[in-house]
């Protein structure tokens, strides 16, 4: 008894801990990627991105309404929904790790446990569970409105339970820990796929509990079966359920004529029937195991039965409704990421693979308006030679580029299954598994992306043991996220892995299973292509969840070393206190600091300077989902200018999306969209080529537009197979100008009349139109200037289809207006509406906490950062051009005032460098001394690193990051010349030459 209550305290008591930590260092607000979509979806019961997550969305409605009405409350909350769930898989670690220490601690079940063993039993639950709490990615998780807290805690209380059923098995009843297992997986698909990964393990805890007479020969066919049911859940259950439920609805509309769902209805209603037949049978038959086998996969079905939530939000038409999966064919496609394409496993091409024949599958179904109706059919594609398990599958010119470099693979050189191997080795599993690992049990360096080198400092791990020989730049040293953690961690880890394997195999092997399919399992079946968006940590969480196992069990090895020597209870409070120590203690000393997101506001306020950017009804083009799914949160969730139309370009290529955007939404009127979606949809015009027809001069866009959108045979071509299709004829396109109609619709003021253009001329960069483009060129053709037409300053050039001539900065937005292009300008997007931009920067903006922050993440400092100081350049530089230079005196200031002194890459210094020139120019002598000696600061650190750097190897330097410092450096000698700063001329002088002395060897080569 007194076991049982000091081991559930101190699981309450970690739960505490872990709890008010995750609170304390909590974000405020909005995150960055997924969160503002998942608290929007959440808050107005909206339907997120593939492949759904119902059970999140409903309890994040329920932690919303914490809020009490005030909106900017919203993410708080469910924030504070992450840190709670988060605290209870600790606790639920902590049970975890004492129920293994148990079982390695007494050899009989009822044994009773106290003095050494409680204290080390204990200790050991403490030192695993609080460990893993200060671990960085867990803790990254943990304090934002995202997916992985909420499974991690499935994770934790699926494994949990299978050991309680352990502990319980020989008694009357207990194989309801089996049934309540099935029912949490069931629930975990709705909120992340991860929790499945725990059944081969959950097996094997089955086989060894049952089986008197254990096997090598049958544990691995248990171990087998377990992965067979995984597939069983993941693809029978989850997936043929809803693909079935598809056909069988076909059948019924098609032809029976009935309702759409109807036949869907019909087929669940089977499921229903046959396992409740099936368990009747099973209870009059005393067939225990087959009843047992039907309640988990009843129980399975109850839980995966918060999918209905999908087609029912969907058929509502909220405004967030990715991929309006109202029906069984498209939820079967939105549940299994269709979109995103097929990735090769066990066979498939290389990439330097030649397509010689493609054969027609599957017929796909869409939607119509009273039946299903054909829209093509999948294509399969055979290949001149494929590989067994291909990894460098991908034919995008920028993968196969990485291929060649990471591999060093000659240029005609085709790859080997050797070179395969070492691809799956050295990238997909070190970079992309074990680097991670050493981030949270080792060290790190900090937290910029670092994919794309094994040997760089950028994202990469560190003991920190050696790194004072190493003359690390102080950007990295005295940096937030520099977290050495001498692997100290990993050392006790590594105890009590050996130490678990020594006495109890069986048990580590089941940890051991958790731990690779958890990693290394998710390595192999994901199959990266080749550097991804972001870091992909907590995909692996699991996996680290399972090596904080033995972390723990690393206290009783080192408690059973030290009773040899010293007493067993002193030894049992030494292991404890030195396991906190190494472990808990340091990973909070070392972590805290840059996981501490409580005064960071960047996401929030980034977005809301896209929207303050843009005129009254806006359209606003976005892409990427930095520059989205904030902007969702902001309008969706604060209402935040609702008159702003946002529209995701990647999303845009959606039938499903495009017809979406011809709705009303929130204070937006529908876009001036003219095709019926008939014109658009799903097979219909996914893609049409460009056919070059000679024409002379520029066309006009309507004219372009009618005759790509034209069912008239005459206005297309003919291909091999007998189809038709449209074709674009030229690439030359332009938009007749109205002066009055622009100015009478507030484009301009009327003072700019004479900058305007009598037509909009570009030329279209692309040799074929999709969906997107096509949605672009009816608004760009129907809108008359009636709203005002925006992109992100953010996105990429190819979404600009060649209007850059025509795009001018009004803050975060580029807005386009017909003035007269400057063609003689280099770089067509630092044009500025100035006094509209001031107005904006100025008067408007918020800048996200960021000079108060006492943590900013990669996003804020690398991908926002550069555009602010950017922004803040364009204008004071246009305002200079203008005479207005009180202005511009006034926005350089600005600059200073909001932001920190920081410096991502280098290039950065440069946009710096410009910023001190017109600090000079404007006649503020001190700003600019201020930012050359915060410049030169920088370049200086820099500079020293990569000559120490030389000094040790020629190759280990980057090359272009001296060139550019040394480009820095040298302008600063020359402003600070030009402005009569003689003793910081004479400083970066004189550094300039010692410079140019250290990197002759390398600058010297016509670099």
């Amino acid at each position: 008894m007194q076991y049982k209550k000091i081991n559930n305290l101190l699981g309450w008591l970690c739960f505490i801990i872990a709890s008010i930590t995750y609170i304390l260092t909590l974000e405020p607000s909005v995150s960055f990627w997924d969160c503002g979509e998942f608290i929007s979806c959440a808050y107005r019961l909206q339907v997120a991105h593939q492949p759904g997550y119902p059970v999140f969305a409903m309890i994040g409605k329920v932690l919303s309404l914490l809020s009490f009405g005030d909106n900017t409350k919203v993410p708080f909350f469910t924030n504070m929904g992450s840190a709670l769930a988060s605290g209870a898989t600790i606790m639920f670690l902590f049970w975890t790790i004492t129920a293994f220490a148990k079982k390695l601690m007494v050899e009989k079940r009822d044994e009773a446990i106290d003095g050494y063993k409680l204290y080390v039993i204990m200790g050991a639950g403490l030192v695993g569970a609080l460990a893993f709490t200060y671990t960085d990615t867990f803790w990254f998780s943990a304090v934002e409105t995202i997916v992985f807290a909420l499974s991690s805690l499935c994770t934790a209380i699926v494994f949990w339970a299978i050991l309680k059923w352990d502990e319980h098995a020989d008694e009357p009843g207990a194989d309801k820990w089996i049934v309540f297992i099935a029912y949490v997986i069931g629930l975990s698909i709705g909120i992340h796929l991860l929790n499945l990964l725990t059944i081969p393990a959950i097996a094997m805890v089955y086989y060894f509990r049952r089986t008197k007479n254990i096997t090598v020969g049958n544990s691995i066919l248990t171990f087998l079966a377990g992965v067979v049911i995984l597939g069983l859940v993941q693809y029978g259950i989850r997936g043929y359920t809803i693909k079935f439920a598809a056909y069988f609805d076909l059948f019924f509309v098609n032809s029976l004529g009935m309702g759409f769902g109807s036949g869907a209805f019909f087929f669940i209603l089977l499921i229903v029937v046959a396992l409740v037949l099936g368990i009747l049978y099973s209870i009059r038959k005393k067939k225990p195991v087959l009843n047992l086998a039907l309640l988990c996969v009843a129980f399975i079905y109850f839980g995966y039965g918060s999918f209905a939530y999908i087609p029912i939000r969907a058929t509502a038409n909220t405004n967030l409704n990715n991929s309006h999966p109202d029906n069984a064919f498209t939820l079967y496609g939105y549940l299994n990421r269709i979109q995103y394409g097929e990735v090769p496993l066990l066979t498939g091409p290389m990439y330097d693979s030649q397509v010689t024949d493609q054969k027609q599958g599957s017929i796909i179904y869409r939607k119509g308006k009273t039946q299903y109706e054909n829209a093509g059919r999948k294509t399969d594609y055979v290949y001149d030679h494929t590989t067994a398990l291909p990894r460098m599958y991908s034919t995008d010119a920028n993968d196969v580029q990485f291929y060649k470099q990471w591999l060093r693979i000659p240029e005609g050189q085709a790859p080997t299954m050797g070179d395969n191997l070492k691809w799956m080795f050295s990238w997909q599993m070190y970079q992309m598994y074990w680097r991670y690992f050493f981030w949270n049990f080792v060290g790190r360096y900090n937290d910029a992306d670092g994919q794309t080198s094994t040997e760089g400092i950028d994202g990469n791990w560190t003991t920190g043991l050696f790194d004072g020989g190493k003359h690390l730049p102080k950007s990295v040293t005295a940096a937030t996220t520099y977290t050495p953690l001498y692997a100290l961690p990993l050392i006790i880890g590594l105890i009590g892995l050996f130490f678990h394997v020594n006495r109890r195999s069986k048990d580590a092997l089941i940890v051991g299973l958790l731990f690779f399919f958890t990693g290394l399992a998710i390595v192999l079946y994901v199959n990266q292509a080749s550097v991804q968006p972001r870091e992909r940590d907590y995909s692996y969480v699991g996996s680290f969840y399972a090596f904080a196992i033995w972390i723990g069990l690393g206290v009783i090895a080192i408690a059973e070393f030290g009773r040899k020597y010293i007493d067993a209870k002193m030894a049992a409070i030494g292991s404890t206190v030195i396991g906190l120590l190494v472990c808990p203690v340091l990973l909070a000393a070392k972590e805290w600091k840059d996981h501490d997101r409580s005064t960071k506001m960047t996401p929030h306020d980034m977005a809301y300077n896209y929207l303050v950017s843009c005129p009254p009804n806006a359209i606003l083009f976005t892409y990427g989902d930095n520059d989205t799914y904030s902007l969702w949160y902001d309008q969706e969730v604060e209402g935040i200018r609702p008159d702003v139309r946002i529209v995701n370009l990647s999303l845009f290529t959606g039938d499903w999306y495009i017809r979406q955007m011809q709705k009303k939404m929130n204070a937006s009127e529908p876009l001036p969209i003219t095709m019926p979606f008939d014109k658009y949809k799903e097979g219909v015009r996914d893609v049409i080529y460009f056919n070059d027809q000679k024409l002379s001069g520029y066309q006009d866009i309507k004219e372009v537009f009618d005759f790509i959108t034209s069912d008239d045979k005459a206005t297309q071509v003919q291909y091999q197979s007998g189809d038709y299709g449209n074709y674009l004829p030229t690439k030359n396109l332009k938009v007749t100008v109205n002066p009055d109609e622009v100015i009478a619709n507030g484009v301009v003021k009327a003072d700019q009349k004479d900058k305007l253009a009598t037509a909009m001329e570009w030329k279209y960069t692309s040799n074929y139109v999709t969906k997107e483009n096509l949605a672009m060129f009816d608004i760009l053709a129907h809108n008359h200037w009636k709203r005002p037409i925006c992109f992100t300053t953010t996105i990429g050039n190819e979404n600009l289809i060649g209007l850059q001539p025509y795009l001018y900065k009004e803050g975060f937005t580029y807005h386009l207006i017909p003035f007269k292009p400057d063609t003689a300008l280099h770089d067509q997007l630092s044009k500025t509406n100035t006094d509209v931009m001031y107005d904006n920067v100025m008067n408007k903006f918020k800048f996200g906490k960021f000079k108060t922050a006492k943590y900013l993440d990669h996003e804020s400092t690398s991908m926002f950062y550069p555009v602010m100081v950017t922004t803040f350049l364009d204008l004071a530089q246009n305002l200079v051009q203008e005479g207005k230079n009180d202005k511009a005196l006034k926005v350089v200031q600005r600059y200073d005032a909001e932001l920190p002194d920081i410096y991502p890459y280098v290039d950065v210094a440069g946009r710096k460098l410009y910023l001190t020139q017109l600090a000079y120019q404007l006649h503020d002598v001190v700003l600019g001394n201020k930012l050359a000696g915060n410049i030169d600061n920088y370049l200086t650190d820099q500079l020293d690193y990569n000559a120490y750097l030389l000094s040790q190897d020629v190759n280990s330097i980057n090359g272009r990051d001296v060139q550019i410092g040394m480009q820095v450096l040298n302008g600063l000698v020359q402003f600070t010349k030009d402005n009569h700063q003689t003793a910081l001329a004479t400083k970066f002088e004189n550094q300039l030459k010692g410079y140019e002395a250290k990197f002759r060897a390398v600058l010297g080569g016509g670099q």
